[in-house]
């Protein structure tokens, strides 16, 4: 099959409007030739409207060259082009041709520095107050799903929740236990070096087991959460957005909030206490290990100082952020995910800023916890 050779008139009508009239295949391959004498068109002869009604085969390549053409009569990138006559896909090609345009950053208006300041503080405030306002609304959707659930136990995907627990909990055992156990070791030392000044080296044990039981073991916990299972909930339900398993989902009648978000949220809710309870002993244990070898503190007089000394009440306090903790990880991870659009670019992003906003997060209602808790004299 042969292609028509692409070719175009400058009509002007008796309105004093000029019209394109063009005609045949304006492809990739076909178009070459025109590229010259559109180029060489002034501002004056740019079109206002497009006659598409002899326009036979069309592709990108060919919207991209009208659009240039149109764009030398208006700046107005956002304004849609005015077609003439009937074909079954120009104005939407016309149209990604025109969403394509990139703005050329020596055409933008130059702004004195303290204005432009101004301007990206605004902005990034707006963005901040719409991502708060997203994330509220999405916190109050997952929330009466999972109390919807709760109330009918059998709509509850437990091969799912199961699943993401042994993933997330089971699995994260090790990383979690490793990297406290390494943490208590750093406390200890620290503690040693700084009380020995005083002839208080002893008090490192009181240092270990209060940083370990209320801070440490449950935000290390939450951090790792967040680096590991945050962005894998991201990528996982950012990848089942793009190839549009969840519009296919709820074509089929499914909730995503029930499918992919209440069993996430789930497991994690059960998981992270216990992740939690094993970063405090490991902490613990490393703290141990110090003195052991530094002070020759036996296990088992570090053991029951720990249990003498240390109030019961920082063990509480601890273990309570962590259903709270999970919730901000889930809620965070899932979220991203369903906001990835049609490309890997928006999933890198949403993944990134999966991560680095449960951080945040998890650092700021830590900081919440120790309000409360001084208010509560605990």
């Amino acid at each position: 099959m042969t292609s028509s050779q692409a070719r175009y008139d400058m009509l002007t009508e008796t309105s004093g409007r000029r019209v394109m009239v063009v005609e045949g295949d304006w492809t990739v391959f076909t178009i070459g030739p025109l590229d010259k004498s559109l180029r060489a068109l002034s501002s004056d002869e740019a079109p206002d409207a497009i006659d598409v009604a002899g326009l036979e085969a069309f592709d990108t390549a060919g919207a991209y060259l009208i659009d240039r053409v149109l764009r030398m009569h208006s700046e107005l990138v956002d304004t849609p082009a005015v077609l003439l006559g009937d074909h079954p896909n120009a104005a939407h090609l016309l149209e990604t041709a025109r969403a394509a345009v990139i703005r050329k950053a020596e055409d933008e208006p130059e702004h004195a520095s303290w204005r432009a300041v101004l301007e990206r503080t605004g902005r990034g405030t707006m963005d901040m107050v719409n991502e708060a306002l997203g994330m509220l609304a999405f916190v109050g959707e997952a929330v009466s799903t999972i109390f919807r659930l709760l109330l009918r136990p059998q709509r509850i995907r437990w091969t799912s929740v199961v699943s993401v627990a042994e993933d997330a909990g089971l699995d994260a055992l090790p990383i979690v236990s490793m990297l406290s156990f390494f943490i208590g070791l750093v406390i200890a030392f620290l503690g040693v070096n700084l009380l020995q000044q005083f002839g208080a080296q002893v008090f490192t044990v009181e240092m270990v087991g209060v940083l370990m039981l209320r801070e440490l073991g449950v935000v290390l916990t939450a951090i790792l959460l967040a680096g590991r299972t945050n962005s894998a909930f991201t990528a996982q339900i950012g990848s089942m957005k793009m190839r549009e398993e969840v519009d296919a989902m709820r074509v089929l009648g499914l909730d995503p909030m029930e499918v992919l978000v209440a069993p996430r949220l789930l497991a994690l809710i059960v998981m992270t206490p216990f992740l939690t309870f094993a970063a405090m002993l490991s902490g613990i244990l490393g703290g141990m290990i110090v003195m052991w070898t530094t002070l020759d503190i036996s296990p088992a007089l570090f053991i029951q100082r720990i249990y003498d000394t240390v109030p019961g009440q920082h063990f509480w306090a601890g273990i309570i952020k962590a259903p709270f903790f999970a919730m901000v990880v889930g809620l965070v991870g899932c979220r991203q995910g369903l906001l990835v659009e049609g490309d890997v670019q928006t999933l890198g992003h949403r993944t990134t800023t999966s991560v680095v906003q449960a951080i945040f997060l998890v650092i700021v209602i830590d900081a919440l916890f120790a309000l409360l808790y001084l208010e509560l004299d605990i």
